[in-house]
């Protein structure tokens, strides 16, 4: 399962977004030449891009380094006028991105979608790229158009990560204000960008609660419901739910390559009640999200949740029920869920006989070693990332026999 288009038809047009959407909606094909211009003379971004591509030559002659990037990228970029010519320059890069940090990579339920109808793909939330960018290669290999991308502001540090998010249709979600009135006003153009993307044939990703769930804990934030409404408030709530197709979407990897720095602030978290990124260390997040061994990976989609709702919490507890449910567990969750310390009592049943003997042979080995690389006070964050998903999928599942008992 091995994509060689992955990056084709992330961008669509419409002339329609300018204007009213312009500070968060992703660029379209009229910028692209003057976008690609300014981060080829970004300094920043050459100097980033020729640490990783001659991470000698950099430490010893800088400057040349920069240049010899630069002037690759300007060959490379000749010709690239539209969005939809630059993302299939872009396709070997990312598809062998993939192939590199994964074993596998599998998908469910999208014959559940339709390729003619927009969605909202309300998903859980574990990487800050890779995320969007397996659903991406989830829908392309059904032959389905790829989401406009809600990304948080506070990962929009350096100008140069801005103009590459927004010319891989990503827009923006300004999580940064303060203050009631304008945090009011965000999320009523966040709303109305959203449907607007919906009704015009754009399909949309956005998270299921801000920011990623570093503890393994995947549950919809019912404020999201609510503000996807906020700008139609005069229509009826199920209606407006009904019309935006959203659709839940379950993403679980074998390995987290940020598993240690999750760890490491939920024990400080824990310890001392607050965490304060140091400076590049959401950077830091992206790359080794980009690049780490990540084993097997699993992208499940739900139906589009046409069904009565009467508010946003039960859209959300119906969310978090398809999100749970459907959650691939690896080996590495239920290893994670059996060497915790205070094991609830939930009925697994003998999960070794439902894996292959070499494989769980060779991913107990790895999650040993892993373990090992905790440190002690910090491996209890460790083990609850991976054994969180156990926990709550098999909650669900109680919760809804004994929901099915009573009916």
């Amino acid at each position: 399962m091995r994509s060689r288009r992955i990056m084709r038809g992330l961008i669509l047009n419409d002339e329609s977004d300018m204007g009213e959407f312009d500070a968060i909606r992703p660029f379209d094909d009229s910028e692209v030449t003057d976008v690609l211009k300014r981060l080829l003379d970004d300094r920043e971004l050459m100097d980033m891009l020729a640490r990783y591509r001659f991470p000698r030559g950099a430490r010893v002659a800088p400057g040349l380094a920069r240049q010899l990037v630069r002037l690759r990228l300007r060959r490379e970029s000749r010709g690239i006028d539209s969005v939809d010519t630059l993302q299939h320059r872009l396709e070997p890069h990312l598809s062998r991105l993939i192939e590199n940090s994964t074993i596998e990579v599998t998908y469910s339920g999208l014959d559940n979608l339709r390729t003619d109808v927009s969605h909202l793909f309300l998903a859980n939330h574990r990487d800050i790229v890779m995320d969007p960018a397996f659903v991406n290669y989830a829908l392309y290999h059904a032959g389905h158009p790829t989401p406009r991308i809600a990304i948080g502001d506070n990962l929009l540090q350096r100008p140069f990560v801005s103009d590459l998010m927004r010319l891989n249709k990503s827009f923006i979600v300004h999580r940064s204000v303060s203050g009631r009135r304008e945090k009011l006003a965000v999320y009523q153009g966040l709303s109305g960008y959203i449907n607007h993307s919906i009704s015009t044939g754009h399909s949309v990703w956005i998270a299921q609660a801000e920011g990623r769930a570093k503890d393994g804990c995947d549950e919809t934030d019912s404020a999201i419901i609510k503000m996807f409404c906020m700008s139609r408030k005069s229509e009826p709530f199920g209606e407006v739910i009904r019309s935006l197709n959203i659709v839940p979407v379950s993403i679980a990897y074998e390995w987290d390559p940020c598993d240690l720095l999750k760890a490491r602030e939920l024990e400080q978290r824990a310890r001392t009640g607050s965490y304060t990124k140091q400076p590049g260390e959401d950077d830091r997040s992206i790359a080794m999200g980009l690049t780490g061994y990540k084993g097997r990976v699993h992208v499940a989609f739900s139906a589009p949740m046409l069904g009565e709702f009467a508010d946003a919490k039960a859209v959300a507890r119906e969310a978090d029920r398809r999100i749970l449910t459907s959650y691939r567990l690896f080996a590495s969750n239920y290893l994670a869920f059996e060497n915790l310390d205070d094991t609830p009592e939930l009925p697994i049943g003998d999960w070794r006989a439902t894996f292959d003997a070499d494989i769980l042979a060779a991913e107990q080995a790895r999650f040993d070693q892993r373990l090992a690389s905790c440190s002690a006070d910090q491996r209890p964050y460790w083990l609850m990332q991976y054994a969180n998903p156990v926990i709550s999928q098999f909650r669900q599942r109680l919760v809804s026999e004994v929901g099915a008992d009573q009916a």
